[in-house]
């Protein structure tokens, strides 16, 4: 079955869940997430090509979207090509070490992407309340040290949750109640009491997405109280309720599956699909796509890309 270690036989491998019970069913899956995925790789790429190619959008904001972009391509891809697979393979086998590896850089982008939030949050609150010292608070650089916080602490909390994994013994069964390798489903294989390395893990990724969570929501409930004239409160209220509803998406999920002890629920995997493939696509769309500048940005983008064919051509 696997490797020895010391009296017990460590499994080589897991099998991961289906998505649905039927062949028929799981064909028609495959088309929709294939066309989310598709979907979630054209847009934040597209993203993430016009920030860097358009002087205008070279701002602390649009920085910002663009590691956003970045981070959504990430989250999506370690879990969609081999969800993908999986709905036209037979056996939905992984190995103990790309289980692992799988649960390293989901945990990695995840915690990277909820920090990420909350800098754009923070962002989007000193940009409105306090204009004047925008320049010196959200600079370049300093929009560059946060975003590698945000990676450096997406890594220190992933390399916490792998080890604590790693450090149980795993002697079978060895069905990941999952599409993918996760912490909740994963640790109820071992073969001993996990009832402290739960508690443990609640508090490790509970505690972050509900935080993150709490401070998304308290910004932006202070931005709308700081707004004073009817005009502004609407604008920023149409902004803030497009942000808020891609926001609960994604921390909703998270905070249901990482923030409560390690129960399993028939509709866990359909949650887990929220945050793993939804909210990556919604981003795009939420956060960028509805953007002036942005849509600007693009066309002058697209004329260009015409131009240069134009002149080839001759």
């Amino acid at each position: 079955m696997g490797s020895l270690k010391g009296n017990q036989t460590r499994v080589s491998e897991f099998l991961l869940a289906a998505i649905s019970p039927t062949w028929q069913s799981q064909i028609t899956l495959f088309v929709i997430f294939l066309l989310v995925y598709s979907t979630t790789l054209v847009g934040n790429t597209l993203i993430i090509v016009t920030v860097m190619s358009d002087s205008r959008l070279r701002t602390p904001m649009y920085f910002l979207l663009g590691n956003l972009s970045f981070l959504d391509i990430c989250t999506s891809s370690v879990t969609a090509p081999k969800m993908l697979m999986d709905l036209l393979a037979v056996k939905r086998n992984i190995s103990f070490d790309a289980c692992m590896a799988q649960l390293f850089f989901i945990h990695m982008v995840l915690a990277a992407e909820m920090f990420l939030l909350s800098i754009m949050a923070y962002d989007r609150y000193v940009a409105i309340c306090k204009p004047l010292h925008y320049p010196s608070i959200m600079n370049r650089s300093i929009c560059s040290w946060l975003v590698a916080a945000s990676w450096t602490g997406g890594f220190i909390h992933a390399t916490v949750q792998t080890v604590l994994t790693l450090r149980l013994p795993f002697c079978g069964p060895n069905q990941v109640d999952n599409f993918f390798c996760d912490v909740p489903p994963v640790i109820k294989l071992a073969c001993t009491d996990t009832y402290v390395i739960e508690l443990l893990m609640v508090f490790n990724s509970g505690l972050i997405s509900t935080t993150c969570f709490i401070i998304l929501v308290t910004s932006y409930t202070t931005i709308l109280v700081k707004i004073r004239s009817p005009e502004g409160w609407h604008k920023v209220l149409s902004v803030c309720a497009s942000h808020l509803t891609v926001v609960t998406l994604f921390f909703g999920p998270c905070i249901f599956i990482y923030a409560r002890p390690f129960s399993t629920f028939s509709v866990d995997k359909l949650v887990s699909v929220l945050y793993n493939s939804v909210t990556p696509m919604l981003n795009p769309m939420i956060y960028t796509l509805r953007n002036k500048e942005v849509k600007s940005a693009m066309r002058r983008l697209r004329i260009k890309e015409v131009t240069s064919e134009g002149n080839m051509t001759v």
